[in-house]
């Protein structure tokens, strides 16, 4: 790695500049971060498609709103899951950072239902290859920020993005009140 090290369990947060549609004011869990690359899931892209239509034995776990999210856009077809659980967690279930683990969707949701609070299911997921995400953030393409476990269920996740700057502080606070089209200012 240069100089960046591992950002497993940190937060990028997409900076006003970053055009790409795909990561435009996205919150993304870094999920995987070494040498050969880097992983990590869109927390605030909610879809319309209820957990319940994909993934019926998982719906009543999964947190408001209880919706898949877009997690990036690397093999929509695929399904990661998320849960925030307090101790060393159930078998199926494997931290990530602190109490923010990943869900085994192949376990019996039952296994895992008395210790699991607020899945969150994400259809695909956001992918770097080795040095593609130190020359975005060399680009300052995003801001690395601290996670929190209610960054993975916030109840209105459309406005996380405001929500994780507006908690930082100095100047990255400022940015919480970016206009959503600057041209109109």
């Amino acid at each position: 790695m240069t100089e960046v090290s591992s950002l497993t369990g940190r937060l990028l947060v997409a900076t006003p500049a970053l055009s790409d549609p795909n990561f435009e004011r996205a919150v993304v869990l870094m999920l995987d971060h070494d040498a050969d690359g880097a992983l990590g899931v869109v927390l605030n892209r909610p879809t319309p498609v209820g957990v319940s239509e994909v993934l019926e034995g998982w719906a009543e776990l999964a947190g408001d709103p209880g919706v898949v999210f877009q997690g990036g856009p690397v093999a929509l077809d695929a399904a990661l899951a998320l849960a925030v659980v307090p101790g060393t967690g159930p078998l199926g279930w494997r931290r990530v950072h602190g109490s923010i683990g990943l869900v085994d969707l192949e376990a019996p949701p039952q296994v895992l239902a008395a210790e699991v609070g607020s899945l969150r299911v994400f259809a695909g997921y956001a992918g770097w290859g080795p040095e593609q995400l130190e020359a975005e953030l060399e680009e300052g393409a995003w801001y690395v920020v601290e996670s929190e476990p209610g960054d993975v269920s916030a109840p209105r996740p459309e406005g996380l993005w405001r929500a994780v700057l507006r908690r930082q502080r100095g100047k990255l606070a400022l940015l919480a009140t970016y206009p959503d089209d600057p041209s109109l200012n």
